[in-house]
């Protein structure tokens, strides 16, 4: 067994960190897609597609992200598929996200005041026109500055991916500190990787939060 310097180990985590930014990436665009459609299920004037959408909200929620992990990877199993932990960690992740911010961007279209629907109505807009010309466009702006703040939530949550064997930032840290014996040094390092990650995220929500403030 080789020694491990400590600039070994803080380069090993740096290395580790690429898998922890690309679930992240992965998980926030494809959760943004989902989200964006259940967002529509929820403001619909249809009364089964909101039911649906308020189900699934409450479902994903209200369950612990890291049972979501484990059913990801043991539940399809079950079902004779194989898959592998990236692709049960990306799965998870992303159900997680999409509940998430397809609740946070219909909370900013429920922000919009009653009058605004009233008048487009009033114009002759279909439902389409309104919420596409008129509602979203403010929403939007609304919905940005939570919107970033939660990727800092999505970045933390990769580190649970652990428990079904994905090799991210925290697995790694595990791995080496069963090689190096030295658990308060590389969990440090870990603990300074997350957080240049997370602090900049942080920063740039709440200046986002502040430039768009009505």
């Amino acid at each position: 067994m080789r020694d491990f310097s400590h600039l070994d180990i803080v380069f090993a985590l740096l290395w580790a960190a690429r898998w922890t930014l690309l679930l992240s990436i992965i998980a926030f665009v494809c959760g943004g897609a989902v989200g964006f459609l259940l967002m529509l299920m929820r403001i619909s004037p249809l009364r089964p597609l909101r039911y649906i959408s308020w189900a699934y909200l409450e479902i994903v929620q209200g369950t612990p992200l890291l049972i979501q992990f484990l059913l990801a990877f043991f539940g399809i199993s079950i079902l004779g598929i194989e898959i592998s932990p990236w692709m049960s960690a990306a799965l998870a992740l992303t159900t997680f996200t999409s509940a998430f911010l397809g609740d946070i961007w219909r909370g900013s279209v429920d922000s919009i005041p009653v009058g605004q629907w009233e008048a487009s109505k009033a114009l002759s807009m279909t439902y389409a026109q309104q919420l596409g010309l008129v509602i979203l466009p403010q929403a939007v702006r609304r919905s940005i500055a939570p919107t970033v703040g939660f990727l800092v939530q999505v970045v933390k949550g990769t580190s649970l991916a652990s428990a079904i064997g994905f090799v991210e930032l925290a697995r790694s840290a595990t791995n080496i500190t069963n090689v190096t014996f030295e658990p308060f040094f590389v969990y440090l390092v870990t603990a300074v990787v997350y957080f240049g990650i997370c602090f900049p995220i942080s920063v740039f929500s709440r200046k986002l939060e502040k430039s768009l403030a009505y």
